[in-house]
């Protein structure tokens, strides 16, 4: 199985993320040395129906670090960028701890990584 891609979402205008959550989220991705996307805001993209959302979802297995996952998939959806649930694991980053939702980022997802 290949790994799953990281799509990190800083929620920079919703701002309903806690800002140490998703700072130290971001800080331990940059410093792991490993690959993910990273966009400012989920939200605003999805108002914009940025066309780039459909390529950042496009490849699968995914998981997301946002906030609530049926508020994610709506968004997308609503941008036209709808998700494959089977293959995309959203961590909510509003209600976890920046080391849950970092285990949950880099633990294999037949691995308990995803809920």
């Amino acid at each position: 199985m290949q790994p799953a891609r990281i799509l990190y979402c800083h929620c920079a205008y919703a701002n309903i993320i806690p800002t140490e959550t998703k700072t130290a989220v971001l800080d331990q991705l940059l410093n792991a040395g490993i690959e993910f996307d990273a966009v400012p805001d989920l939200c605003e993209m999805s108002a914009r129906r940025d066309p780039r959302l459909a390529t950042l979802v496009a490849n699968t297995p995914l998981k997301i670090a946002a906030c609530y996952p049926r508020a994610v998939q709506w968004l997308l959806a609503s941008a036209g960028a709808k998700l494959d649930s089977q293959d995309v694991d959203v961590i909510n980053m509003r209600t976890d701890s920046a080391e849950d939702v970092m285990q949950r980022l880099l633990c294999p997802k037949d691995d308990g990584g995803a809920a």
